[in-house]
């Protein structure tokens, strides 16, 4: 008998597999052939510091490149064929689902946003029975209650019109934006209209509710009561076959009290994970952040033909979709797109255990959030301590007598990250799904500080797992994990000891330079060759791997620039932040991103112009070290065609050279630009005292 066609397909990259092997065997050839030459040279005269600040630097980059291969050893694509899954099954066949959706300020993420992500979840296709949606009010905000109830009288009109007419893009903000409609039917234009006219009311109303302040006064951000409410069509007359039916929605702001922790976003789902084990414990969970809207309405049924596939089910906890971003310009100087992680790495985690956990867009299994407290002879009275005083609660798990830890896991402002390791230390596998139209569409960062800000909290999370006894490099190693999983895992937990590295090299060779002192071989030199290989090689594959996503040598340069800020900003901070912490020198925070854009703001991100109107913090170490830069290769240059050393310096020319290409954006920016963008003029006055007070102090320790 034939064997069912199946739901999905594997595709093993083979072309890029061949390259990318090829590539790390040539690169590590090369560089442990750097780090001899190194050694070599040590054992022949004593090393300075500066030397000795340099090689620690190589051989940092060497161990996190290494451990980046992983990424890159074994990609993988994926196709599904939902119309086999309905063959199958029917609709009301499909396995249910809870939609968990965040929001924690609603001046940060404003309750129209919000609406939008919830009325595009409500409106799925998928039957209304089978769906629920959960908002996690984190700032016990009035506002969002009332929004939220807007959006459910809305929803009544709008999951009809796009049932009726079969809208592919149902999120109402993005739909109404749109200007390619096709004739979908009789009346589609008159019924259009209506729900424009339905939807500006609501945007009224709303914006009304906020400016008049209705905020339900007993609720505060930091300290207020629990407050649920359920909104579902009890009054639907099953034999009305032209009346909508109503997915559950759910407002949820739990318990804030300042005597006790709130953990943050992990905390925020887990009480929804508990509040939805009691209305309606599906089995399956989608995760979203509150500006990461359903673009594609058939996201749920594609993410089924993996979690209902009978040869990969048993031990799959999630499928993880991209994030992709409705709002980013064709330029993308920010990286909002995070390209290198949703179409290299995850494609390349997939051919492993499957991919990390990212905080969105993720259809879990719930039983995959059970863990080992649940167990027949466990205490009832322990697991009250544990879950809450819900005694319903605590039997349903009970019953259940599932044998995997209740929900999302605490201790890490990286709560995706953490959850997802211990589910793959567990035996639990993933899945990376990105699909020809793109299912979730959230809103990038617009704007330079809170794309620094926003990438030093992830890595502070990443560090918190990193200082534990969670931490990847030894935690990894009691688990059935594989060790090119494992090696993926610790390249992320230990990427933002980036920050070492990129700190000396843009200061220590630059600051030799300046007093004619050598780091690398002469150009006339053999080992000269080493060094050039290692540099040239990783830029041509990283070029490599940005052409072959489809994107252009601009992405390439971009790629380049942000990810040194991140090194110097990100990084760095996340680092400071995460060893305070780990001393109890500093309590963690969780500040939300920025999603409410102003003009302004969108047209310098728009024309491709960087916004400099960041914090001092963030925007003085950029500029101090392109003014460091700026003077060393001034000066150094100049001295070497005084005292014929080029050929010496030339390794020390060239990487100041390339810091200041790369950073051209804030010379223009210091220097050219008079817009209210451009790099203040007291921040330009402090980074050049800061830079003379490096070049003097470390002049005196190279003379020493």
């Amino acid at each position: 008998m034939e064997a069912p066609p199946p739901y999905n397909l594997c595709n093993p990259n083979k072309k890029s597999t061949i390259i990318n092997r090829s590539y790390a065997l040539l690169h590590s050839v090369a560089i442990t052939s750097l780090i001899f030459y190194r050694l070599s040279s040590f054992f022949h005269s004593t090393p300075s510091l500066p030397l000795l600040l340099a090689f620690t630097s190589e051989l940092i980059l060497s161990v996190l490149w290494l451990l980046s291969q992983a990424f890159l050893w074994r990609p993988f694509t994926r196709q599904t064929f939902p119309e086999r899954l309905l063959q199958d099954k029917n609709d009301d066949e499909l396995p249910a689902i809870d939609v968990f959706i965040c929001t924690a300020d609603p001046e940060k993420e404003p309750p129209l946003e919000v609406m939008n992500t919830v009325l595009s979840a409500m409106a799925m296709d998928y039957s209304a029975e089978k769906l629920s949606v959960y908002v996690s009010d984190d700032g016990g905000c009035g506002l969002t209650l009332y929004a939220m109830k807007e959006a459910w009288e809305f929803g009544r009109y709008w999951i009809q019109f796009c049932t009726t007419f079969g809208i592919k893009t149902r999120c109402p903000k993005l739909y109404l934006s749109r200007y390619d409609d096709e004739f979908l039917g009789q009346g589609y234009e008159a019924e259009k209209e209506k729900i424009k006219l339905k939807y500006k009311l609501m945007e009224k109303k709303v914006q009304k509710a906020e400016s008049n302040g209705k905020m339900l006064g007993e609720f505060n951000t930091k300290n207020h009561p629990a407050h649920v409410e359920v909104m579902q069509d009890e009054s639907h007359n099953a034999n009305d076959t032209n009346q909508v039916k109503m997915p559950r929605l759910v407002y949820v702001s739990r318990e804030k009290n300042p005597s006790y922790h709130h953990h943050f976003k992990a905390g925020a789902l887990n009480v929804l994970f508990r509040v939805s084990n009691m209305l309606s414990n599906s089995p399956y969970i989608l995760v979203l952040d509150c500006d990461m809207r359903c673009n594609d309405p058939t996201s749920a049924k594609q993410a089924m033909c993996f979690h209902l596939d009978p040869k990969i089910n048993s031990n799959l906890a999630f499928v993880q979709f991209p994030q992709k971003f409705h709002n980013l310009s064709k330029m993308d100087i920010y990286d909002g797109q995070l390209r290198s992680t949703f179409l290299v790495k995850w494609p390349g985690m997939d051919g492993l255990q499957g991919p990390m956990l990212s905080g969105s867009g993720f259809y879990m299994k719930r039983k995959a959030l059970y863990r080992d407290i649940v167990q027949e002879d466990t205490d009832f009275t322990q697991l009250k301590q544990y879950l809450g005083p819900s005694n319903e609660l605590v039997k349903s798990l009970k019953s259940a007598k599932y044998n995997t830890d209740v929900g999302f896991l605490y201790m890490s402002l990286l709560e995706d990250f953490f959850t997802g390791f211990n589910l793959h230390c567990e035996g639990w596998k993933s899945i990376f799904y990105n699909p020809p139209s793109s299912a979730f569409l959230g809103t990038a960062t617009t704007k330079l500080n809170d794309t620094l800000l926003q990438g030093s909290r992830w890595n502070c999370g990443a560090l918190q797992v990193t200082f534990s006894r969670f931490c990847p490099l030894i935690y990894g190693l009691k688990s059935s994990m594989s060790l090119l999983q494992r090696m993926c895992y610790v390249h992320f937990s230990l990427q933002p000891f980036y920050f070492f590295p990129v700190w000396c090299l843009a200061t220590i060779p630059q600051l030799c330079l300046l007093h004619g002192i050598p780091l690398y071989p002469k150009v006339s030199n053999s080992w000269f060759m080493v060094f050039s290989y290692i540099f040239i090689m990783s830029q041509l594959k990283h070029l490599e791997e940005v052409l072959l996503t489809g994107d252009s040598i601009r992405t390439w340069s971009n790629e380049q620039r942000i990810w040194m800020m991140k090194a110097i900003i990100s990084y760095t901070i996340g680092m400071l932040n995460a060893v305070l912490k780990l001393l109890g020198l500093k309590e963690a925070n969780f500040v939300p991103t920025n999603k409410a854009a102003d003009d302004e703001q969108i047209t310098f991100y728009q024309n491709g112009l960087f916004n400099f109107q960041a914090s001092t913090v963030v925007l003085t170490p950029l500029i101090t070290l392109v003014t460091l830069n700026m003077i060393c290769f001034a000066a150094g240059a100049t001295r070497t065609i005084v005292d014929g050393s080029f050929n010496a310096m030339f390794g020390q020319i060239f990487l100041s050279f390339y810091v200041l290409m790369v950073q051209y954006p804030l010379i223009d920016g210091m220097i050219f630009r008079k817009d209210k963008g451009r790099v203040p003029t007291s921040v330009t006055l402090l980074s050049l005292a800061i830079s003379a007070s490096f070049l003097c102090f470390g002049s005196l320790i190279i003379k020493s």
